[in-house]
């Protein structure tokens, strides 16, 4: 048990059935950290304590900060909605993989090959950890994080991938959105001498030509991805584990925040009833 603000819960180590329940999400609330174009989350106490006897708050937000999942809508026209996407695809076992990568390294199927090729199954949720949950903030996150490539999502296609989460600012390398050379962009447009001074020489636009083809990728085969996974991501690097990661019942949403959890059974005594009559 564990005592939180003077009341009693069963804690997610210890707790009546045996299962550890582990966070994969980063905080969401007042100044999170945020993609370059979005408005900043604001939260206003409609009702408070003193006011009303009871707290009830209103949240002005986009679905696309902290950790979330994109549906396929997002990106792809005509692809299907959040609450189009069957239940089955935001809960499953999996591998959690560390990938160490630096500034704006990508991370392509080789890599992925090389981490877990040999024990990645059809239909398993991946989780990639880079390392960059620990510089997630406002600032260099966004704009200098590594990201997946087009032969990462290829691979993920071929090996029957569910879903795909990580560790970074989104589905695709940053400078293959509209942080970069790209659709929308770029709305960071300092960033193009600083790479070619990163690079050796290399003009942006060459060496990402595709506006988010990873994002195009995944969500047209039905793979959904995670992004900004943080929490204790740490602790279930190198393990398989169960997720959980229900998005809002939202109608024609583009995608939704949501609490990745990670769960092992190590007694392997919880079992999910079987809906009998009572």
């Amino acid at each position: 048990m564990v005592e939180i603000r003077g009341i009693e819960f069963q804690a997610n180590d210890d707790n009546d059935m045996g299962l550890e329940f582990v966070n994969l999400s980063h905080r969401f609330g007042h100044q999170c950290p945020n993609w370059p174009y979005f408005k900043d989350v604001a939260i206003d106490r409609t009702h408070y304590m003193a006011k009303s006897g009871v707290l009830s708050q209103t949240i002005t937000t986009t679905m696309h900060v902290t950790t979330h999942i994109d549906a396929p809508a997002h990106v792809v026209q005509g692809t299907p909605f959040i609450d189009e996407v069957p239940l089955p695809h935001f809960f499953g076992s999996g591998l959690v993989v560390s990938i160490p990568k630096k500034k704006w390294e990508s991370i392509t199927g080789d890599d992925l090959e090389k981490a877990c090729g040999h024990a990645i199954r059809k239909g398993d949720v991946l989780i990639i950890n880079t390392g960059w949950h620990k510089q997630y903030e406002d600032g260099d996150y966004f704009a200098y994080c590594p990201g997946l490539v087009k032969s990462a999502a290829d691979w993920m296609v071929e090996k029957g991938v569910k879903v795909v989460g990580h560790d970074t600012q989104a589905n695709d390398h940053p400078l293959a959105t509209a942080i970069g050379p790209q659709r929308n962009g770029p709305i960071l447009p300092h960033l193009e001498e600083e790479y070619k001074e990163w690079s050796g020489g290399n003009d942006w636009k060459d060496d990402f030509p595709e506006w988010e083809p990873v994002h195009n990728t995944l969500f047209s085969h039905g793979i959904m991805g995670i992004e900004n996974v943080g929490g204790d991501l740490d602790s279930v690097t190198g393990k398989r584990v169960t997720f959980a990661f229900f998005p809002w019942n939202w109608d024609r949403g583009d995608g939704c925040i949501i609490r990745l959890v990670a769960m092992a059974d190590k007694g392997q005594n919880y079992r999910i009833e079987a809906g009998e009559e009572f």
